[in-house]
């Protein structure tokens, strides 16, 4: 029977968790180095260690090098210890992935998207869900939860209020989800997933003010202020595929007109290919691969055709650098597949539009990760909620 005060078991867990985060960023590590780095007197930490081990979010992996003594035993964190699942629910795509619990990918699965009627969709959201659960090898805590990122603004009841490319309004994707696998899930605005990805494990690691540039069939942007994802009041910041470019402009499905995405997205680079009625190419086969290797064979008018897309990137990018005069822009999605035919377009622009002072020490990078920085962010925000309460929950236990 446990007999910690309410105080006492608030300090233990809160123990607990910092001796966790040290040996799952600092292992290989032994308990005399955690004690070290942490503050915590050796008794505390090996006590402590030993019930991670119990739990099984630990394991030892044999004697480390001595300074003097005894060969200190070696701690590592248990990446095996169960999965998560990344969803990136695009409007042409549906891309996901099974991760351990240092965000490597495991599995993917990725099913084109050719409708998207909510009907149609979350059957195959469900059927990749299943996939990637079938395919999981066998863990002590199996499946700890599901992240989908959505092109859309997004509650923090995992409502999907309104997804423009995807033509949904009101869905309550998060219920519909857990009621369907009974695993915890997370619904999330993929440009916040992106931006979570590329801060956690890709280009952006090493700086704390990020601007994610997520550039698929539409355009939206995760906001990193001091390490941290910028949400706003509501949950909704980030929409600047909708910052208007172009004063009466092309009609967006926001309801809006000249909006940035019209004119810099994947959707925006397939509009202005069909004009070209390019021989031989019909709706089935149009896509931006074909369009890279039309660009890749030397056809000029494919050619511009990226160089102008790249240009409206960075009309787009120039006026969020503008107001927030970030550290980084990464950009990421589908369209840094066409990084070798963008890149020299923004940066020319940038260069001849930006404020001199915003442009000291600024970095302009491509995703690390491509297109898998969402379902990659998505997955590991469920791995950080599962090991923050898994803790307490043990515990509890």
């Amino acid at each position: 029977m446990k007999t910690l005060t309410g105080n006492q078991q608030l300090v233990k867990q809160i123990n607990k968790t910092l001796v966790l985060e040290t040996i799952l960023h600092e292992a290989p590590i032994s308990r005399a180095d955690i004690s070290q780095k942490v503050g915590l007197n050796k008794g505390t930490v090996s006590s402590l260690v030993n019930e991670l081990l119990e739990d099984q979010l630990i394991y030892e992996s044999g004697p480390g090098q001595s300074s003097g003594g005894r060969r200190p035993v070696i701690l590592l964190f248990n990446d095996k210890a169960g999965f998560s699942i990344g969803i990136d629910l695009g409007v042409n795509y549906i891309l996901g992935v099974l991760t351990d619990l240092r965000g490597n990918i495991i599995v993917e699965v990725n099913k084109k998207l050719t409708v998207r009627s909510y009907e149609v969709v979350i059957e195959i959201l469900q059927s990749v869900i299943s996939d990637l659960i079938n395919a999981a090898p066998q863990s002590h805590y199996g499946i700890v939860g599901i992240g989908i990122g959505v092109p859309g603004l997004v509650n923090n009841h995992g409502e999907v209020l309104v997804a423009p490319n995807l033509g949904w309004k009101n869905i309550n994707l998060r219920e519909e989800i857990e009621n369907c696998f009974d695993i915890p899930v997370l619904i999330e605005n993929e440009a916040n997933a992106g931006a979570y990805g590329e801060k956690l494990y890709g280009a952006g690691k090493e700086n704390d003010n990020i601007l994610y540039i997520s550039a698929g069939i539409g355009i939206g942007v995760g906001i990193i202020l001091n390490g941290k994802l910028f949400y706003g009041m509501n949950g909704f910041s980030g929409e600047a595929g909708h910052m208007i470019v172009q004063v009466n402009g092309k009609d967006c499905t926001c309801g809006s007109s000249g909006c940035w995405e019209l004119y810099a997205s994947e959707k925006a680079l397939l509009e202005e290919a069909r004009k070209l009625k390019l021989t031989g190419i019909t709706e089935e086969t149009l896509s931006i691969e074909l369009l890279l290797e039309l660009a890749n064979s030397g056809n000029e008018d494919i050619i511009n055709l990226f160089h102008s897309i790249g240009m409206y990137l960075g009309v787009g990018i120039n006026n969020i650098i503008n107001i927030f005069n970030p550290e980084q822009v990464i950009i990421g999605n589908r369209l840094t597949m066409a990084k070798d035919w963008l890149e020299k377009s923004i940066e020319k622009f940038i260069k001849n539009h930006t404020m001199k002072y915003h442009q000291k020490d600024l970095i302009i990078s491509f995703s690390k990760h491509a297109y898998y920085s969402a379902a990659i962010g998505v997955s590991a925000q469920m791995i950080d909620q599962f090991l923050n309460n898994a803790v307490s929950i043990l515990d509890a236990q």
